[in-house]
């Protein structure tokens, strides 16, 4: 099948046409490896292959737009990629490309992570909630709270602008659940509590 014409409709992006009326959306990387021009004659297998190679090339181009806009896990790109109408193993391929790139990696997330929600005061019950719903392996989980600072001084932080009566208990409770809902132990809740106050609501 001869190639009719070779359209370009954006910076590094090349439409293939061909003289039956097909049209392949793909990439200047592709157009030039594969050494196409106008009048070639391909074989239906290197139109096969053409269509793959610039799936892939494609694919891979919009996934390092996603992550030039935020840091991701594996699992949150491939299903973004899959979101957006990407085949199985285009997104399978991405992924792998980004991580053997360095682009991509769970650990080093994980970490970014942890630090994040360590400085908005969340505790490690919440962090641990955030790394889960971003598909992090719980083999990572350990390592990456390491990273988080010691949580007494944001407990104690968080008590101190907050508690304006030491004795009264609804205030104590308030506090309490609050900090719970961040992350933190009841056991962590009632020791920083007790710097402040001898009424600490026990559960």
């Amino acid at each position: 099948m001869l190639v009719s014409a070779l359209k370009q409709t954006s910076p590094g992006r090349i439409t293939v046409i061909f003289e039956d009326g097909r049209e392949i959306r793909s990439s200047l990387g592709v157009v030039t490896d594969l050494r196409l021009f106008t009048g070639k004659d391909l074989e239906e297998e290197q139109i096969t292959e053409l269509r793959q190679l610039s799936l892939r090339s494609l694919a891979r181009d919009r996934a390092l737009e996603y992550l030039s806009r935020r840091p991701m896990s594996c699992k949150e790109l491939h299903d973004k990629l899959l979101q957006k109408g990407e085949e199985e193993a285009v997104a399978d391929f991405c992924v792998s490309w980004l991580m053997e790139q360095g682009f991509l990696n769970d650990e080093r997330y994980a970490g970014m992570v942890v630090r994040h929600y360590a400085a908005k005061n969340y505790g490690a019950g919440r962090i641990r909630g955030e790394l889960s719903r971003r598909g992090i392996s719980r083999d990572l989980w350990d390592a990456a709270l390491q990273e988080a600072p010691e949580p007494d001084d944001k407990l104690d932080k968080f008590i101190a602008s907050r508690l304006r009566d030491p004795e009264d208990r609804e205030q104590i409770q308030k506090i309490s659940n609050a900090l719970y809902r961040r992350g933190y132990g009841w056991d962590q809740i009632r020791d920083a509590l007790r710097r402040y106050t001898d009424t600490v609501y026990e559960e």
